[in-house]
């Protein structure tokens, strides 16, 4: 058992005002940009207030996502999201990146192939959990975990109540 934070002075940024979209930037067709995913993401408040485990701060206020870490291919149908954590043995990379697909899962058509990856460098098991995460049969047995599957509902709907 560690004694103390294992990250102890987190970098935390302020959070952006944005004003949420009136009307499709698209027009009639279906084409999607990173804009609107980082906007289902947060303005929906789906991570918007899921907090560190260490501290009481957003995912956004730790820069974990950004609009530029959202990378779209819409004529492929391909969602690449990278994330980073906030340090390079951090214990929630998974449950942060199973709580993306979720979400992602119930807004996007099956199609849409959504790629979810650590940035390079940022953790110390990038490669193991890139893997994890990008596994359809790994996915599908964490989601069968109760306990798993809680703590990503807890993420993904403790807000919504």
């Amino acid at each position: 058992m560690t004694l103390g934070l294992i990250n102890a002075n987190p970098v935390v940024h302020a959070k952006k005002e944005r004003v949420a979209r009136t009307e499709d930037p698209h027009g009639d067709d279906d084409a999607v940009d990173p804009l609107e995913i980082y906007d289902i993401l947060f303005y929906l408040k789906v991570l918007l207030n899921f907090e560190d485990p260490e501290h009481p701060y957003s995912l956004e206020q730790l820069s974990v996502l950004s609009e530029e870490s959202i990378t779209v291919d819409d004529k492929l149908g391909r969602i690449l999201i990278t994330f980073t954590p906030t340090i390079q043995h951090c214990s929630m990379a998974t449950v942060i990146g199973l709580c993306l697909r979720v979400k992602l899962k119930h807004y996007f058509p099956p199609h849409y192939k959504v790629d979810i990856k650590v940035s390079p460098g940022s953790h110390a098991n990038e490669d193991s959990v890139n893997k994890q995460l990008n596994d359809k049969e790994r996915v599908a047995a964490a989601l069968e975990n109760p306990n798993i599957c809680q703590l990503v509902d807890e993420c993904l709907y403790s807000n919504e109540l």
